[in-house]
């Protein structure tokens, strides 16, 4: 088995796919979900279940701009598990942006929105 072979053998990646969709929204809040779907490499329709959790969970807020869902990260929530829950999901977003947003902060990566409606959100 040649190294390409191997590394589609294994197929893991150290972030879930629920990490994968939220950095993706966080790069771009207006994405189309069957392109974040083909970004991750799954279904339209698992992506889909996995905004309706993160969106349940206070993670991300949906809202429609016409035709368009745009979607608003609560960058303050911590990670769920007791091992990381020291960690906030900006802080995972930081970590992973794009060169192209390196320098951005976690303020200019989510879409326009009031500090207090993240600041709501995150005393649910």
């Amino acid at each position: 088995m040649d190294k390409s072979q191997e590394k589609e053998a294994t197929g893991w990646t150290f972030l879930t796919n629920h990490a994968h969709v939220l950095i993706l929204l966080a790069q771009n809040p207006e994405r189309v979900l069957r392109e974040v779907a083909t970004a991750v490499g799954i279904t339209e329709r698992a992506v889909q279940r996995i905004v309706s959790e993160l969106e349940h969970e206070g993670y991300i807020q949906r809202s429609k701009e016409g035709r368009k869902n745009n979607y608003t990260l609560n960058l303050k929530r911590p990670f769920r598990h007791p091992i990381e829950s020291h960690v906030s999901i900006g802080e995972l977003v930081r970590l992973v942006q794009r060169p192209a947003t390196a320098g951005a902060t976690a303020q200019d990566i989510r879409p326009a929105a009031s500090s207090s409606d993240h600041s709501e959100m995150a005393a649910q």
